[in-house]
């Protein structure tokens, strides 16, 4: 087998997995870039030609691992996409959205190219009717399942308690004697809101690990709660209001959990109104509530309970609902999307908001270099936000104990529960995090390892 790494190779995003095995063609994830050149990165051609690719095995729903499926599709895909139930309903729902953005982005810079002079067409990424077609060619399988792709190639997922449907990859194929490559997907921490903790594999030759917080360690979990306690306490005292930049797929649910432990515990008062400002969040939620099998014996007690009047959660569908969100001055905690602030409603939030000394801002989810939210948390003290200049005087916290993955100490148990000394392959993170967790790989475990780098290819 060889394997190319097409994304996340020393950077967060795009995840991207080229395999070849006898002349067959494959893909693990296929996913977005983000951040610096990632446009760019975006429409650059695909490393293979699309009608090529046999199958492409998904490991979650985030965009940067699923979000370039519809143009792979638009440009002659005709295989089969494979993954867990859960990942393929919250892919529909993720991709439609995506599709949206690129065709209001796409408007947009035309208009403003009209606007400067030039007649200049700018095309989206792909369009609403690229991601409804990708939808037609998922296969939705079970965890745990083993299944014959063919007489060559074998796989099955494991729970890897990043988001609902988070899968880790194992994959077998005939090589004289058969071996097996394991991609990680996104590790979640144990002990992450609503989900089961990650499930492991024993053994395997190869193993493609995330390193998102490869070379950190996450802030305790009572701490972060106590934080983020503190933060609303002290800004609603202020006269202001919470804003949290949120992925819409995980982290919005999981925020809505702790929020709901916080009241009941009587560490905030009630009622506590949230505004989740995400048409996608909603749908979202819908699935998650569709899967309380996958939820773990904690999630299933409080959900199970009739709903009080604790927390109210209130959702925003319309543009208009989402404009008179302003009108609300102090006392609320609104999540909207996207959470790195690179796109969706949080960016009208913050340039209406983040000016504003009696607010604040709390981030909960890794910022990528390039983005907007990457800026604040590094502390610009001001910002261009939709074409204006916008100071920077809301209180700023980041609170990285409810990241939805595992960080460096998690990660080497992970690697560590291995009987076996498999070869290791590091990606999804940036260079600096990738380098350090291969350090401590070899210094702890002595596996042999490597950073591949963008467009690099191994044989296996």
């Amino acid at each position: 087998m060889k394997i190319t790494f097409l994304g996340a190779a020393r950077k967060v995003t795009g995840s991207c997995f080229h395999l070849s095995v006898n002349g067959r063609q494959f893909l693990v994830d296929c996913g977005m870039h983000q951040g610096l050149e990632s446009d760019e990165l975006n429409r650059k051609p695909f490393g293979f030609n699309p009608r090529e690719i046999e199958c492409v095995f998904l490991t979650h729903a985030h965009i940067d691992h699923t979000g370039l499926v519809p143009r792979l599709v638009r440009e002659g895909f005709k295989g089969r996409i494979i993954t867990t139930a859960a990942t393929a309903e919250l892919s529909r729902v993720m991709l439609a959205d995506s599709a949206h953005i690129q065709e209001m982005d796409a408007q947009w810079m035309t208009k403003k190219a009209l606007r400067a002079g030039s007649d200049k067409v700018v095309e989206p990424l792909y369009r609403v009717e690229d991601a409804i077609a990708a939808v037609s060619f998922f296969e939705k399988k079970q965890y745990g399942e083993p299944y014959a792709l063919d007489s060559v190639i074998r796989y099955r997922f494991c729970d890897a308690g990043h988001i609902l449907g988070s899968g880790t990859l194992e994959l077998w194929y005939r090589n004289d004697p058969e071996k097996k490559i394991i991609f990680s997907g996104d590790i979640g921490k144990k002990g992450n809101p609503i989900l089961q903790d990650p499930q492991h594999a024993a053994e395997a030759d190869y193993v493609v690990v995330e390193s998102t917080y490869g070379n950190r360690l996450h802030k305790g979990t009572e701490d972060s709660l106590e934080e983020l306690a503190e933060a609303v306490e002290s800004t609603f005292k202020r006269g202001g209001n919470v804003y949290i930049p949120s992925f819409a797929v995980g982290r919005t649910q999981d925020l809505i959990y702790i929020f709901n432990k916080l009241v009941r515990e009587g560490r905030l008062a009630s009622p506590l109104d949230i505004y989740v400002d995400s048409p996608l969040a909603d749908e979202a939620t819908k699935v998650y509530f569709s899967h309380p099998e996958l939820f773990d014996e904690d999630a299933k007690r409080l959900f199970g309970k009739k709903k009080g009047k604790a927390v109210r959660v209130h959702f925003t569908s319309s543009v208009q609902e989402s404009m008179k969100l302003n009108r609300i001055t102090s006392g609320a905690i609104v999540m909207a999307g996207s959470g790195m602030c690179e796109g969706g409603r949080i960016r009208h939030h913050l340039k209406h908001n983040l000016w504003r000394p009696e607010c604040s801002v709390v981030f909960v989810g890794f910022q990528a270099r390039g983005t907007l939210g990457r800026a604040i948390v590094d502390g610009a003290k001001e910002v261009w936000i939709l074409g204006d200049k916008i100071a920077i005087r809301s209180r700023v916290y980041t609170i990285g104990g409810f990241s939805a993955h595992a960080d460096q100490k998690e990660l080497l148990e992970w690697l560590g529960l291995f009987k076996n000394k498999p070869e290791v392959f590091i990606v999804h993170g940036e260079e600096a995090s990738a380098l350090e967790f291969e350090k401590q790989v070899k210094e702890k475990l002595g596996f042999v390892t490597r950073v591949p780098a963008l467009g690099e290819s191994y044989e296996i």
